[in-house]
């Protein structure tokens, strides 16, 4: 993955998540999406950008601190950082770990 690639969405989240008005993804990447660069890497790592949101939306409801969760998933905060900007790819193992902290239902399919 190239740099210029990893840095457009990533910066998306960042503010997202800054932006304690706008709770409402789907509204905020809606307005994201207009924008052709930004939709062309959307397409390429949505999913674990989703994830990556949900997580840190999780984590801040349950005013939970990326240390505390770190120990609690047996990681460092830094890994927890880079879950929550979509520059870490999550495991099963951890997924299920965070639906069970988070006490959410984990659902994965191919469809």
């Amino acid at each position: 993955m190239d740099k210029q690639k990893h840095n457009i969405v990533p910066r998306f989240f960042k503010k997202t998540l800054k932006n304690k008005k706008d709770t409402d993804f789907d509204a905020h990447l809606k307005r994201h999406l207009k924008n052709k660069e930004f939709k062309k890497h959307y397409d390429e790592f949505g999913k674990q950008l989703e994830i990556a949101y949900r997580l840190a939306q999780l984590r801040k409801e349950k005013r939970m601190s990326q240390i505390e969760l770190a120990k609690q998933i047996g990681t460092t905060q830094s890994n927890v950082a880079r879950m929550e900007s979509g520059q870490q790819n999550f495991t099963i193992g951890t997924l299920i770990k965070l639906a069970v902290i988070f006490e959410k239902n984990l659902k994965v399919s191919i469809v």
